[in-house]
């Protein structure tokens, strides 16, 4: 209630340098965003339809009250809450997928999956449309009871790939020298600083758990289609499918047709006249409030805690974009200090990130493990830090398509003086009272001993994270190493080697989570942290009103002007500052 009546005499206050236009415009947006989160009346005998045409993420994030920020962001628990209200909904008749091209990662699209084929046994339909089918957008829609392909559309069926970008000829030209320390032949996240291609370890780990997801994903589509895995090698192998007619011919699609096709579909399914036009209802009317319990209705005291770090790990408070040390070690604090809660669950979709920060964030797992159960659910990746924050939980779940370990730190300290002196003209020169007075520096470069010091210092955070690991893992260290060195693995290979526990899904570590607290499945409340902001905080902040990093930052960009760009990236390298435990650079998987 006091955070209430701060924001409300924020407004007060800020309004007065509002001209009466301005007043209007802003309570035109407060009225929208308080009707926002309203949820429509469903008529009777609709259809739920999938878009998914914005990025998935754990949490949903709507750009319409997050001006300069952000675009919108489907969120993978409104979707999934969704679908499992749709199941018994007796108004809702059947779902349609109608996908293009799905930005989200396999893991994400698994769980996607596993509520649309829970949905199915309710006895309702699921049909697919596509023009244009992705690899993933295919995999999601291979359990559909119809799958429809655009006579003239296309559809991707030829296996993964993981492309990187080199930048070792880039800094030649520019005079950049990087000074690399790393531990671990694996570890490949700095490769693209002073390599023109992957390295044999980089290439062999990429290629293995690349071959491992598409294996995985391959034996679902068998399953889904009726299709032989080894008949669907050899489809994704050759490249069989060119055109709509192959992927029909190949029984990849059940028929070709356009949208008025799949409305025919549904009005049969439905039991409408042909002049009668089915009624579909999106994502965005039908989704509830991210603010919803999802156990609606229990009057349990009891709390389960899923606490949702996604992005980058970094030091300090952070965005709702990343996993700030500073908030989310208060947000398990929190739920271990909170009598109600009785067990939490880490849900990670990380790359990893600072090491100092995700030591932050261990330590809280670490004093919660001795008084509650805390159990890491990883999505599609939990890698490197994001392994680090997951590692002293006492039951580790992945998707077998997770990406995850990569069991190792790194640091990057560029000497620019060639960059400054023969291609700007300038020139350092320095004062220091002692010998190394000015190390880290990036305007001279290192000397030997200099070098020497600051591996030595990587190697010692190594051989802190690999023995915290061995220790959660309840492993030798020296086994632990040996699956270490910065090695990427895919959730079904970390599983094989001891690196996760189950394989499973968010609500599989939900109920390790309850059963490791003795409680019964309707006997606890889902509470969700760290809190997000409201479309009002949204609002207020975008109007340079609130308190937080996002209004400091809309007066950074009045104030700087076109020099903004340059303190951005500043501090987005000062966020990179120190050692770093991250995911070997940046995998798209297509």
């Amino acid at each position: 209630m006091r955070q209430f009546f701060k924001f409300v005499l924020a407004t007060i206050v800020g309004l007065a340098a509002f001209s009466f236009i301005g007043f209007l415009v802003l309570a035109g947006i407060i009225g929208a965003a308080a009707s926002a989160g309203d949820r429509k009346e469903v008529a009777a005998n609709s259809v739920l339809e999938l878009k998914l045409n914005e990025p998935l993420s754990e949490r949903g994030r709507d750009s319409r009250f997050n001006f300069g920020g952000n675009g919108s962001a489907t969120g993978l628990v409104d979707l999934k809450e969704a679908i499992k209200r749709a199941k018994t909904d007796g108004d809702i008749k059947g779902i349609l997928l109608n996908l293009g091209i799905i930005q989200g990662g396999m893991a994400s699209l698994e769980e996607v999956r596993d509520a649309l084929i829970d949905f199915k046994k309710s006895g309702k339909f699921v049909v697919a449309y596509h023009e244009i089918a992705s690899e993933k957008s295919f995999y999601l829609s291979s359990v559909a009871n119809e799958i429809y392909l655009n006579p003239q559309g296309t559809l991707e069926f030829n296996g993964l790939s993981s492309e990187v970008m080199f930048y070792k000829r880039l800094f030649d030209k520019a005079g950049i020298q990087p000074y690399i320390f790393r531990v671990g032949s694996f570890k490949s996240a700095v490769e693209p600083f002073f390599r023109e291609n992957f390295s044999d370890s980089a290439r062999y780990q990429t290629l293995s758990f690349l071959n491992s997801i598409n294996g995985y994903m391959v034996g679902q589509v068998a399953k889904a289609r009726g299709i032989a895995s080894a008949r669907l090698n050899v489809i994704s192998d050759s490249m069989l499918v060119h055109n709509a007619p192959d992927a029909l011919r190949l029984k990849l699609v059940s028929k070709l047709g356009y949208f008025d096709e799949v409305q025919d579909y549904m009005r049969g399914k439905l039991d409408l006249a042909k002049d009668k036009k089915p009624n579909l209802v999106s994502l965005s009317e039908y989704t509830k409030n991210d603010k919803a319990d999802e156990n609606e209705g229990k009057t349990s005291g009891n709390r389960i805690a899923v606490i949702y770090a996604e992005g980058d790990i970094v030091t300090g408070k952070g965005s709702d974009d990343n996993i700030g040390s500073t908030k989310f070690a208060e947000a398990i604090r929190k739920a271990r200090l909170d009598d109600k809660v009785k067990a939490v669950v880490l849900r990670i979709n990380s790359p990893g990130g600072s090491s100092l920060a995700s030591d932050i964030i261990y330590r809280e797992v670490v004093l919660t493990k001795k008084v509650k159960p805390i159990i890491a659910s990883m999505s599609d990746v939990a890698a490197s830090g994001g392994y680090y924050i997951a590692m002293a939980c006492d039951t580790i779940v992945a998707h077998p398509n997770t990406i995850t370990g990569s069991i190792g730190v790194f640091g990057v300290l560029p000497n620019i003086q060639p960059l400054l002196a023969d291609k700007l003209g300038i020139t350092v020169d320095r004062v220091t009272t002692g010998k190394f007075s000015d190390l880290p520096t990036i305007t001279r470069p290192l000397s030997e001993f200099e070098k020497r010091t600051l591996q030595e210092e990587v190697n010692r955070i190594y051989a802190d994270f690999t023995s915290k690991a061995a220790q959660g893992r309840h492993m030798p260290v020296e086994r632990l190493r040996r699956l270490a060195s910065g090695r990427v693995w895919s959730g079904l290979e970390a599983k094989n080697n001891g690196l996760v526990d189950v394989l499973g899904d968010y609500q599989t570590a939900l109920k390790i989570a309850a059963a490791r607290a003795h409680l019964k499945a309707d006997d606890y409340r889902v509470q969700r942290l760290p809190r997000q902001r409201s479309e009002i905080e949204n609002i207020l902040s975008t109007f340079g009103m609130g308190d937080d990093d996002e209004a400091k930052t809309k007066a950074l960009k009045t104030e700087l002007g076109p020099l903004y760009p340059a303190y951005a990236q500043y501090q987005q390298l000062m966020q990179m500052r120190g050692v770093q435990a991250r995911l070997p650079y940046t995998l798209d998987i297509q």
